[in-house]
């Protein structure tokens, strides 16, 4: 296979950019920066998301079996970045980033346009990404979009021409 132009082509799939968080109850929250999404269902609505498999936010979500997935607007460029690091909680914020529980236990981020909570279906362990499905048991919406919702949501592209994921 050419690797440039498996890289390229790859690189063609478009990302939505979304914070992944969760508690596990124990005292553990993870939040991180998450862009393979999509919806599989309608009845019940499913979700996958794909997370790394040897991070922190995977084995808390993991232990937590359920998680929010907060939707970022096109102005939140800065906060996308913010998770794309191990996420910390001090006074009360998840990386200087305000927030509170939702009815799952999993932190909703003030800031977002929207949050889905999920309770997981199923994990596919295979490749350096896990798999997770996610049952939406909860939608909220923060911040109405104007026009198209999915013409709201923050993407990869808009990072900047040196942010790229896939390939």
């Amino acid at each position: 296979m050419n690797a440039d132009a498996k890289k390229t082509v790859l690189r063609m799939i478009p990302y939505g950019i979304y914070v992944l968080t969760a508690d596990d109850g124990h005292g553990n929250i993870a939040a991180a920066t998450v862009n393979w999404v999509t919806q599989t269902a309608f009845g019940p609505p499913l979700l996958v998301v794909a997370v790394k498999a040897d991070s922190n936010a995977y084995k808390i979500l993991k232990a937590a079996e359920k998680f929010t997935l907060n939707m970022l607007g096109k102005d939140q460029k800065s906060l996308a970045f913010t998770f794309f690091k191990p996420a910390d909680v001090v006074e009360g914020k998840i990386s200087g980033q305000p927030y509170h529980s939702g009815a799952n236990g999993a932190p909703i981020l003030t800031e977002a346009l929207g949050a889905l909570e999920c309770k997981v279906s199923s994990i596919i362990e295979h490749g350096d990404h896990h798999i997770v499905v996610g049952e939406v048991t909860e939608a909220h919406l923060m911040k109405a979009p104007a026009g198209r919702p999915d013409a709201a949501i923050l993407e990869m592209k808009d990072l900047g021409e040196n942010v790229f994921y896939g390939g």
